[in-house]
């Protein structure tokens, strides 16, 4: 994309400039210029730019020649972008003044008209509801994509028996594919509320006006429906300074990435010499500039990291609107960073993590060895003696003597004989020697455990939630597919 130049003078050229009396001062117009950043929304620019030009020749307002000729100017504008060729200029301030100056050079005074029925304030919203409505789509896709990675590894290695944790110390056996199931309900919420997220930024503010509405005879709705827009916003005020829909994005955002997070720091102890539950991918490593051993695991350290500066965008987004009167003020200029950003860390972070747990080794000896050590089967003792007839206090009593003596003694609770049970407790019998992390695990047959038999249940549930995801991206995109290439 064209690098942003200089005017040929500070101020010159505004189109706004016929209220002043002088050039705009440089250190002005450099502190309030938001083209370095917002003209990556040209295409959502010249997208709404071309709705709104067909609906005022629809409606009498420009004559059918004017619109066309506006509608192709707007086309030519686009395609100088792409190229590289588009002169971006300081003094236009922002994209939109940009496109429309650019505009005047092509076609004249007729390029003016452009702006009938129409302001910057509610422009401007249009377009970033724009851009929000793309990232939106754009992250449910990689989120389905990171679901469906989680999936695989979770069918590939289902039967796999590892140490569940409760404050990180070993808990009780679970199926591998029930933790990674976990994952997938987690990022399955953030779906949710990025679709949720959709509906609300969906909405076409376009025809609020600065703040009160227009006073010409527009369509609306037709301008929404060609946009792909789902309806119009319903106050001209709460139009042009709304920035709730980028602010859930932020929010959603920023929880997906605590959930990316989370799974970081297990990736990290996980893939530790002291777990070795895993192994990460040579491709998605790096090395130690003075230890020749070591294998770092830079892409989940870094998303951990990556999560506080989206958490940063949220907040920075509630400050700026906490004390706005209404309606449209230039710290609303101040949203665009923030959404750029968070969109571009989000996604990025998304697809790196898919082909992440694709390169996954899962070291299965070293999980089953972890099993095999410690007090795991602790509550099913307590279980066991609960059957007999024990109260579940009592019971768990009993066996938290147990496992202090097995500390004392350095035994584990698997060694002991018969009659060293029955000390404990008479209920014990033969029949405790079945207790095992095979049976431990299959014990827990209730919906959402992490018995077999309900883990194959939930994956078939995942498997056709993630379907429906995917039936929603499509949806979508075929009704944003109609709206004007921009």
């Amino acid at each position: 994309m064209s690098q942003v130049t200089d005017s040929p003078r500070p101020g010159g050229g505004s189109l706004w400039g016929g209220r002043f009396s002088q050039d705009t001062d440089r250190l002005v117009l450099e502190y309030t210029a938001s083209i370095p950043f917002d003209r990556r929304l040209y295409r959502q620019d010249i997208a709404g730019s071309i709705a709104h030009v067909r609906m005022l020749g629809q409606q009498g307002i420009l004559a059918p020649e004017e619109a066309a000729a506006i509608e192709t100017g707007l086309r030519q504008i686009r395609d100088e972008i792409e190229r590289g060729e588009f002169p971006f200029r300081l003094d236009r301030e922002d994209i939109h003044l940009n496109v429309e100056s650019r505009l005047r050079e092509i076609l004249g005074e007729v390029a003016g008209k452009l702006h009938t029925a129409r302001s910057r304030n509610d422009q401007v919203a249009l377009d970033f509801r724009l851009f929000v409505r793309d990232a939106i789509l754009q992250t449910v896709a990689r989120l389905l994509a990171l679901q469906k990675a989680l999936l695989r590894l979770a069918e590939a290695h289902f039967g796999v028996i590892l140490p569940g944790y409760t404050h990180l110390q070993r808990a009780q056996p679970i199926l591998l594919s029930h933790h990674l199931l976990a994952y997938c309900e987690m990022f399955g919420r953030d779906v949710e509320r990025f679709q949720d997220c959709y509906r609300r930024a969906n909405i076409s503010p376009l025809g609020a006006g600065a703040l009160a509405g227009v006073p010409y005879p527009i369509d609306r709705e037709a301008v929404a429906r060609e946009l792909g827009l789902d309806g119009i916003t319903a106050n001209s005020l709460d139009a042009v300074s709304d920035r709730d829909f980028a602010v859930e994005y932020a929010a959603a955002a920023a929880l997906t990435m605590v959930h990316l997070s989370r799974l970081s720091e297990e990736l990290i102890l996980w893939s530790s010499e002291e777990f070795g539950f895993i192994e990460l991918s040579d491709a998605y490593c790096t090395g130690s500039s003075i230890m020749p051993q070591k294998k770092n695991p830079d892409v989940p350290e870094l998303a951990r990291g990556k999560t506080g500066r989206v958490i940063g965008h949220l907040v920075a987004l509630l400050a700026m609107l906490k004390a706005q009167p209404l309606a449209y003020n230039k710290d609303n200029q101040e949203d665009k960073e923030a959404i750029f950003d968070t969109a571009d860390t989000l996604l990025s972070s998304l697809e790196v993590f898919a082909g992440l747990l694709d390169g996954l080794t899962i070291r299965r000896d070293r999980m089953e060895a972890a099993v095999s050590q410690g007090f795991l089967l602790a509550t099913d003792l307590a279980d066991y003696l609960v059957a007999k007839g024990l109260p579940f206090r009592d019971a768990h009593a009993v066996v938290g003597r147990m496992v202090r003596w097995c500390l004392d003694h350095h035994r584990t609770l698997a060694s002991l004989t018969l009659n060293e049970y029955r000390q404990f407790s008479p209920l014990f019998a033969e029949d405790v020697k079945t207790i095992s992390i095979q049976s431990s695990v299959a014990s827990r047959d209730v919906p959402g455990g992490t018995a077999p038999k309900r883990v194959r249940e939930a994956l078939a549930k995942t498997l056709a939630r993630l379907a429906a995801t995917e039936t929603w991206i499509a949806e979508k995109q075929r009704q944003t597919g109609n709206a004007p290439a921009g």
